[in-house]
C-alpha cells in the first residue's frame, strides 16, 4: 500500500459518521489488505487538531495490517458540540470511545493511541475501561494519576507549579473563543498554533502566557501545513457554528468535572496492566518530557521513547514516531505486524 501521508478527501480511507451515545461523530476508517486485520487501532487527536492530524500515521499503520479508525472528536468539524459541558469530561468521552469501538470489534479489544488532549483521554479510557484496551500509547501527553484534594490550576500556578499550563487559564476563559471567529481569524489562529512566525520572529503561542492574539495577523505561513492542508482545517472549523472554537476549548473547561468523576479512582491504587508506550517530544514547551517522571509507578509494562521535535511530533517527526510505535506494536503482538508486510 502507498504509505504517503493522507491528503484531504483521500480515497484510501472511507469517510463515515456514527451515532454514539446520542451524538454524531464524524470519522475516517482505513482497512488493510490483510483479512482479517492484524488488529484495530483508534487514534485520538488533540487541540486544535483534528483526525487529519494523524495523516502521516494512518497509511503507515494500514500498511502494517491494521484497521485504523480516526474520529474528529467532540466539538470539532462535523462532529457534534453538546451544550452540556459534562459531555466533554474524560469519563463521558471514555464511554463514547468504548461504544464506538464496539462497532468494529464487538466484545473484543482495540489498540488506542492519542496525542495532546487525545493522549490525556486514552489514559483515561484505559482507567475506566481496561477490558477494552489491548495496548495504549500516547504521543507527548504523560499519564497523571487521579488525585485529591482539589487544587485549582490557578492556585497551582500561583504556587509556581505547572507554569507551563498557564495558557490553559486563557483557553478556558472567553478571550480566545470570542476573538477567533470567522474564516480569516480561524486561519490566522491555526497558522500560528502550528508555528507560523513574523518578520521580527513574532510567534503565536507561549505556554507560560497563552496565545499572543495581537501577533496573529503578522505571522508568515507555518512550515508544518501545506496550503491545501491549512485550507482543509479552516473548512472543517467553519462547519461549527460561531464561535468556532467553543467546542474545542470546552476540553479546557472540565478540570473540576474530571476531578469529581475520578474521586472513586483516587481512593485505590491505580495500575494500568496492559502494555503502554509514551513518546515524549524533546522541544514540547506545553508538555515537556520532564512531566512524565514517575509514570512507571502506574504502568509496569511501560515502554518509553522520545523524538527530537516540537509538540507537533506527529507531523514534524512523523517517521520517528511511526517507527517507534511500530517497533512497540511488533513486541505487543508478537511479530504479527511483520507477517502482514
Amino acid at each position: 500500500m502507498d504509505t504517503s501521508k493522507l491528503i484531504p478527501n483521500d480515497p484510501r480511507v472511507k469517510y463515515e459518521s456514527a451515532q454514539i451515545r446520542g451524538k454524531t461523530y464524524k470519522y475516517i476508517v482505513g482497512e488493510p489488505q490483510t483479512n482479517p486485520p492484524v488488529d484495530t487501532i483508534f487514534l485520538i487527536h488533540g487541540f486544535p487538531d483534528m483526525g487529519f492530524g494523524w495523516r502521516y500515521q494512518v497509511p503507515y499503520f494500514i500498511s502494517l495490517g491494521f484497521r485504523v479508525v480516526v474520529p474528529d472528536m467532540l466539538g470539532y468539524g462535523g462532529t457534534d458540540t453538546p451544550e452540556d459541558l459534562n459531555a466533554f469530561s474524560f469519563k463521558s468521552l471514555s464511554a463514547d470511545i468504548k461504544e464506538f469501538a464496539r462497532k468494529f470489534v464487538g466484545d473484543g479489544q482495540i489498540i488506542l493511541g492519542g496525542h495532546d488532549w487525545g493522549g490525556a483521554l486514552v489514559w483515561r479510557v484505559a482507567l475506566w475501561h481496561p477490558e477494552l484496551i489491548k495496548a495504549v500509547f500516547s504521543i507527548c501527553t504523560p499519564f497523571n494519576a487521579p488525585t485529591k484534594p482539589w487544587i485549582a490550576l490557578e492556585d497551582m500556578i500561583a504556587a509556581g507549579k505547572l507554569t507551563n499550563f498557564t495558557y490553559q487559564l486563557q483557553f478556558k476563559g472567553p478571550e480566545v473563543e470570542n476573538t477567533i471567529q470567522g474564516e480569516e481569524k480561524v486561519r490566522q489562529f491555526l497558522n500560528g498554533m502550528w508555528g507560523g512566525f513574523g518578520p521580527d520572529r513574532e510567534i503565536a503561542f507561549v505556554a507560560e502566557k497563552g496565545v499572543l492574539l495581537d501577533n496573529l495577523p503578522k505571522l508568515r505561513r507555518c512550515a508544518l501545513l501545506s496550503d491545501e492542508e491549512l485550507d482543509y482545517y479552516v473548512r472543517q472549523y467553519m462547519l461549527q457554528k460561531a464561535p468556532q472554537l467553543h467546542g474545542p476549548l470546552n476540553w479546557y473547561r472540565t478540570r473540576k468535572i474530571n476531578w469529581e468523576d475520578e474521586l472513586p479512582l483516587a481512593d485505590k491504587p491505580v495500575t494500568l496492566e496492559m502494555p503502554t508506550l509514551f513518546i515524549a517530544a524533546s522541544r514540547d514547551t506545553a508538555l515537556p518530557p520532564s512531566m512524565s517522571v514517575g509514570m512507571e509507578k502506574y504502568m509496569p509494562r511501560l515502554t518509553r521513547g522520545e523524538v527530537a521535535g516540537s509538540h507537533w511530533a506527529l507531523t514534524g517527526a512523523s517517521e520517528d514516531v511511526n517507527g517507534q510505535v511500530a517497533k512497540w506494536l511488533e513486541g505487543v503482538l508478537n511479530g504479527a505486524t511483520k507477517s502482514a508486510l
